[in-house]
């Protein structure tokens, strides 16, 4: 059985976003607003993000799962940054709360829908529905 589209979109919601945080996460610090002229090691802030890109391309439910944990800290940062830093930083700290929103719905969304699939699945047909979704 197919996966069904809504759940294809939130995993290209989901791996969108997390895209997006981890290019504007370079720009900003290295071209578009660092803190310190010439780029800031800030820029390595991007790299937890990366661990994470893996396991959404591979479509792991546990990724998805503690991701939408893990954007809260980024979320977090945005808010603080948009409260306190000058233009631009603080229109891209708007950005990056945006970019967390939508990352945390998308993973939740994709949580919930592969879940209800996996276990409308096994209803119509156990042979076919995976041991471990």
């Amino acid at each position: 059985m197919r996966t069904p589209r809504h759940v294809q979109l939130t995993r290209l919601m989901a791996v969108g976003s997390l895209l997006g945080l981890i290019v504007l996460g370079l720009a900003w610090e290295l071209w578009l607003a660092p803190v310190r002229p010439g780029g800031t090691l800030l820029a390595l802030k991007v790299l937890p993000l990366c661990v994470p890109l893996t396991g959404l391309l591979k479509n792991r439910m546990y990724t998805y799962r503690w991701l939408s944990l893990m954007v809260w800290l980024y979320f977090t940062e945005g808010v603080v940054r948009a409260s306190g830093d000058r233009a631009p930083s603080n229109y891209l700290a708007m950005l990056e709360v945006l970019l967390c929103v939508v990352l945390f719905v998308a993973c939740a969304l994709h949580v919930r829908l592969r879940l209800q699939h996996a276990k409308a699945t096994a209803l119509t047909d156990p042979a076919a529905a995976p041991v471990n979704p």
